[in-house]
């Protein structure tokens, strides 16, 4: 199992075992953790998972495709780092990922 932390705006932490293969988006709606809507369920067709990879494993993570990027748009503040959890594979390489969740979704 992967660990990735999730922090609210408010600060609060939210750590979590993922399972790999999994997205980052369906290990936050497993676990409970405010702020990951999801509306589209996973589809990349909303906004509604965005989250903001901590600088230090943006690298890791990676950069959002081009059609993440058109969907990116629809999201609320978004930032250098920001992607949509939906489009995040948990696996062994992202055990300590830390992501913070937006103050509000799309």
């Amino acid at each position: 199992m992967t660990k990735i932390i999730y922090i609210e705006p408010n600060g609060t932490r939210h750590e979590v075992e993922g399972e790999n293969g999994a997205t980052v988006m369906e290990t936050a709606i497993r676990n409970g953790v405010p702020g990951i809507v999801a509306e589209c369920g996973g589809a990349c067709t909303c906004a509604t998972c965005h989250v903001y990879v901590d600088d230090e494993w943006f690298g890791v993570v990676g950069s959002p495709s081009v059609m993440e990027e058109d969907m990116l748009d629809f999201a609320y503040d978004v930032h250098e780092t920001s992607r949509l959890s939906c489009q995040i594979k948990v696996r062994d390489e992202l055990d300590g990922l830390i992501v913070h969740v937006p103050e509000k979704q799309g």
